[in-house]
């Protein structure tokens, strides 16, 4: 790792530029969807962040292709499928559960990434770790049947509630993006950035539109305001933001940056109180504390690994 280099500009000011971008992703996806699906929002998203990645990933990285294996390319391409997968449950269950529920349970998949690391990757999970993941799951849980609980604490009704379908939504979500970063670890140090991206995106593009084209979804005939949305969901969380971590990455430990973008959660709720005017109850609060709290130990416990 070079983080000793001198960075042109200071990291934690990328970082945070970063955190800003991946918390509107919720926020633009609640305007796309007063118009558009959750299933060609996804389209859109993936395909024009591939159209924008792959000039550069031909262009600089051309004589990377020749080189890709058949089993790295089976590896990419299932990521994609997973990535595809992620994209769909979680901007769907936008649509059943409030912003603060979403993205606190989708950004579960570290947790899901460190139970199944024994058995895909060979890796024992340490008491720490299995700590956070406790704390975790319990915070999920209380997330979960905060939205299924009306008046009292102690009065839920579980069966048929929006907000229960949205939240297990957004934990397949946080087990599908879980697979893609299990097969990025894998494959993701043998290529450079825009190359592997490219064809994990283009992938994930594929099958959002193939999923669209099935349920015979329209993806043209939109107001111009939503393909507005639709393009700053490309540009800003998938573009920027991912991108920023991964620049960050070169300058600064593994650790700080993972920890550090445990802000999303935090930044989509401040953003859905200030502009959708969702008001998280003290369950949901106290929850997605646990839940941030067991992320930020196996977070550490992976990276110091």
């Amino acid at each position: 790792m070079s983080h000793r280099e001198s960075p042109p500009v200071p990291p934690y000011l990328v970082l945070a530029l970063g955190i800003l971008a991946v918390s509107m992703a919720s926020i633009f996806i609640r305007f796309a969807q007063r118009e558009a699906s959750s299933l060609v929002i996804a389209a859109y998203r993936l395909t024009l962040a591939t159209l924008l990645i792959l000039p550069v990933a031909i262009g600089r990285y051309g004589h990377e292709w020749k080189r890709i294996g058949r089993s790295d390319l089976l590896w990419m391409l299932l990521s994609g499928v997973f990535l595809a997968l992620h994209f769909v449950t979680w901007i769907t269950s936008l649509e059943y559960t409030t912003v603060a529920s979403s993205v606190v349970l989708v950004s579960l998949s570290p947790v899901f990434v460190a139970i199944a690391a024994p058995l895909f990757l060979r890796e024992a999970i340490s008491l720490r770790t299995a700590l956070g993941i406790l704390l975790a799951l319990v915070g999920s849980g209380m997330v979960g049947l905060s939205d299924a609980c009306t008046g009292s604490p102690l009065r839920c009704e579980l069966g048929g509630s929006r907000s229960l379908i949205g939240n297990l939504l957004a934990l397949a979500g946080a087990v599908m993006v879980a697979g893609y970063f299990m097969i990025g670890r894998r494959v993701r140090g043998r290529f450079s950035l825009p190359v592997y991206i490219a064809i994990v995106y283009g992938t994930a593009a594929v099958v959002c539109l193939l999923i669209v084209a099935a349920a015979r979804l329209p993806v043209l005939g939109y107001t111009p305001m939503t393909y507005v949305w639709l393009s700053l969901v490309a540009i800003f969380p998938q573009l920027i933001g991912h991108s920023s971590f991964n620049w960050a990455l070169r300058y600064l430990p593994t650790a700080v940056v993972t920890v550090t973008t445990l802000g999303e959660p935090i930044g989509s709720t401040i953003l859905a109180y200030l502009i959708l005017g969702e008001i998280p109850g003290w369950i949901k609060l106290l929850g997605g504390g646990l839940i941030l709290s067991g992320i930020t130990i196996v977070s550490r416990e992976g990276a110091s690994a």
